[in-house]
């Protein structure tokens, strides 16, 4: 019987929950021994010129070894060349840019959001370094902050002279006039895909080593191999010249893929001054610096048929990127590229417009672009079935793709691999009790209860390993004593690859999980691979660590055949017992450990870099049911069922948590959470005060339904890491709107706060 699909526990848990993890701010190595304490002077204000900097009385302070400015990287390769980035480009944009967009490593001559780095102490002592910090002296000569999409389109206040606009990218052509010909029925509205802090539980943080020309540099990212070329880019020096580990890392939602301007200057600190390092920010500046997810502007414009059918959809965006254009336009190309949704639609259009404004920059954040296309698809559809009359539920059920259009390509871009949407539906309407719950409303609207209930459902289909090509990497290596060591270049934090990577193993070879071990995230140890976002592990990471066990399958049946004295064709591998042994004569056998030390000094080994995937389209179906207070506002979660397919499932266990954890953060998008910042662009919700994480008291129990349609490549498998903030987003969203819909309440923007429901039934109540 195979392992895979079983739920084995996780291999990682035992360790974590009783010693706990080695974070990079955990580490006790030799080489951090004697490390120095980076602190870091950041800007208060959100946009000024920089007319000077005074470091004499931080220099003089107890415990100071340094105090580092942009006046001392003088030790850096030049930048690239102007890159020609500017507005009104018409190709998205899928990597920062440069030229007069460039971001630099210490602010230069502005900053450009509260929290932006000016200056850097090195100090014997953490403590110290807070202290010599505010004894940095930068005269600030304020310039009008923008904030906000409109005050940026507005271009009074230019973050990029030499820019000359604050558009760092745009796509797509002015409206279609006669996109909407013929329907019946149009629809349009203004919303706000608000901006999110990613929080991971372990912040951002870096220590390196420089000794006999090689920098070690460890770091808390998704991807070791790719900080390795970025941080190699930065310093001018050959990438075999650094060492990148990556060792626990505590939560990184998309926010922590590579290493950012501030992790690279602790790796150039540690080479310019010849002293080890170590750097973990406070929670205040991950508030603050850390990247933040989602602000988008969408404008959508939905029309129909008055019996359902929805004939045109078109989406315009106004990307917030922040003051930097990390990104460039690849968040609003991925916007675009799923806009439709799960939605046989004849005429779409999607138009995006990129611009910088003085707060922190914005990049990947869990799902990346597709949750924003989901939330504005799934209002427009429930926006459209209040419109015409009609249940949402039914409205999504006349215009879903149906199975016999697979593979379907989207009047969008995208080619979808495979799906059942209407049977994903359906599967969580007859688990909820959909009818009922209907019932149940109308009973409570007609008594005019104060506790009203909504509805609100999401069904989605979202891509993941978009950038399939660029592969991923797997060593397997099988020893004399029959363990094994997997050695990949995905990259785990917290998604459980450890128990996945060792179930492949065990179902190929029959070697018991506990003797493998997984290792990840060195760059000496592995030179190549990728890492770990997009919902890309299994399908290319576990792939490649199959092919590699198949390969050391096959050298070990030659060996055990002539351990044997048998024909190849008369062998067989017992993956129960994990013997290879001669057809028909089980004591005519051999272990794991004997064929891999009749193999050779080096063992049984096999490498790989699977590089024919190609991306995946998950899918599936959510239903929020809230209840609101309509005196105070208050929404809260009842229950939340989904179908989330993500193809054939390898480990029920780790499925179930991803979506866990994907639902929580989408429905605290919903209901809380938001990065807000005042009109002078001071943050005010830059603290866990008043930036409201989600917690259990806010969240029902999830039921989950299962579903698997597989996929092509070998396991079946799509990715799951994204599915639940995709999907309960607009789930939740419509829930809340839907439960004071009948009150004449048409919107209500994220996060539905208690303010923000209450001022919605009080406007509507006065007809406004």
């Amino acid at each position: 019987m195979s392992i895979l699909g079983t739920r084995v526990v996780r291999t990682e848990d035992p360790r974590l929950l009783t010693a706990g993890g080695t974070y990079v701010d955990d580490l006790r190595v030799p080489e951090l021994t004697q490390a120095a304490r980076v602190t870091f002077v950041r800007s208060p204000v959100a946009h000024a010129l920089i007319t000077g900097i005074d470091v004499a009385a931080a220099r003089e302070a107890p415990g100071v070894l340094a105090v580092l400015t942009a006046a001392d990287l003088d030790d850096l390769p030049p930048p690239p060349p102007d890159d020609g980035g500017g507005g009104g480009g018409g190709e998205a944009a899928p990597v920062p840019l440069g030229g007069p967009w460039a971001e630099p490593l210490f602010a230069v001559d502005r900053v450009r959001f509260v929290g932006e780095p000016v200056a850097m102490v090195i100090t014997t002592d953490r403590y110290q370094g807070e202290d010599a910090a505010e004894l940095v002296s930068v005269d600030y000569e304020p310039l009008p902050a923008v904030v906000g999409t409109d005050a940026a389109l507005a271009e009074e206040s230019l973050l990029f002279p030499a820019a000359g606009t604050n558009l760092a990218a745009s796509f797509g052509a002015p409206a279609d006039a006669a996109t909407f010909d013929g329907c019946e029925v149009v629809v349009e509205r203004t919303i706000e895909n608000q901006r999110l802090a990613p929080v991971p539980m372990e912040g951002r943080a870096a220590a390196a080593h420089w000794a006999d020309g090689k920098l070690t540099f460890w770091v808390s990212t998704q991807n070791a191999q790719i900080t390795r070329f970025v941080v190699a880019g930065t310093l001018g020096l050959d990438p075999a010249a650094i060492r990148v580990v990556a060792p626990d890392v505590g939560g990184g939602f998309g926010a922590k893929i590579g290493a950012d301007r501030d992790a690279q200057l602790v790796a150039w600190a540690a080479k310019h001054t010849g002293r080890a390092l170590r750097w973990a920010e406070t929670r205040s500046e991950n508030m603050l610096a850390m990247t933040h997810g989602r602000a988008q502007r969408q404008v959508i414009k939905i029309g129909g048929t008055r019996k359902g059918r929805i004939l045109a959809y078109r989406l315009e965006i106004v990307q917030d990127t922040g003051a930097y254009p990390r990104m460039g336009g690849f968040l609003p190309f991925l916007t675009s590229l799923m806009a439709t949704g799960p939605y046989d639609i004849g005429k779409a259009e999607t138009a995006y417009r990129v611009v910088v404004t003085n707060t922190a920059p914005i990049s990947a954040y869990r799902g990346a672009g597709r949750p924003e296309a989901t939330a504005a698809v799934e209002r427009a559809v429930d926006l459209f079935a209040a419109e015409i009359g009609m249940d949402p539920a039914d409205v999504r059920r006349i215009n879903l793709v149906t199975p016999d259009k697979f593979p379907f390509s989207s009047p969008c871009g995208a080619v979808y691999d495979t799906g059942a949407y209407a049977e994903a539906l359906d599967k969580v309407l007859a688990g909820a009790g959909y009818q009922e719950l209907r019932a149940e409303q109308a009973r409570r609207r007609e008594r005019g209860d104060v506790r009203q209930l909504g509805l609100g459902l999401a069904s989605y289909v979202e891509i993941t390993a978009a950038d399939a090509a660029g592969g991923e990497t797997a060593r397997l290596v099988v020893h004399d004593d029959g363990t094994a060591t997997v050695y990949t270049g995905s990259s785990a934090h917290g998604q459980g690859h450890h128990t996945a990577w060792a179930m492949l193993v065990q179902a190929e070879l029959g070697i018991e999980m506990g003797k493998v071990t997984v290792v990840h995230g060195d760059t000496d140890l592995i030179p190549l691979g990728v890492g770990t976002y997009a919902s890309r592990s299994l399908q290319l990471g576990g792939v490649a660590v199959q092919k590699a066990a198949v390969d050391v399958r096959d050298q070990a049946r030659l060996i055990a055949a002539d351990m044997l004295e048998a024909s190849e064709s008369d062998l067989e591998l017992d993956t129960d017992r994990g013997l290879w042994q001669v057809r028909g004569d089980p004591e005519a056998s051999r272990t794991w450990a004997e064929v891999a030390g009749h193999a050779g000094e080096e063992g049984l080994t096999a490498s790989v870099n699977y590089t024919e995937g190609q991306p995946t389209f998950p899918f599936g179906t959510h239903l929020a049911v809230a209840e609101v207070d309509t005196e105070t506002g208050k929404a809260t979660m009842l229950r939340h069922v989904t179908v989330d397919d993500a193809g054939t499932v390898l480990s029920p266990l780790l499925a179930e948590g991803q979506r866990h954890g994907g639902i929580a953060q989408g429905v605290a998008q919903a209901l809380l959470e938001e990065m807000r910042y005042d009109s002078a662009g001071n943050p005010v919700t830059g603290t866990l005060v008043d930036y409201a994480i989600i917690t259990a008291a806010e969240l029902p129990s999830f039921e989950l339904l299962a579903s698997e349609t597989p996929s092509a490549n070998p396991l079946g498998a799509k990715g799951i890491g994204e599915a639940g903030t995709i999907g309960a987003t607009p789930a939740a969203h419509n829930a809340v709107i839907d439960a004071v819909s009948h009150l004449g309440v048409r919107h209500i923007d994220m996060p539905v706060t208690p303010e923000r429901v209450w001022t919605a039934i009080s406007e509507a109540r006065e007809g406004r």
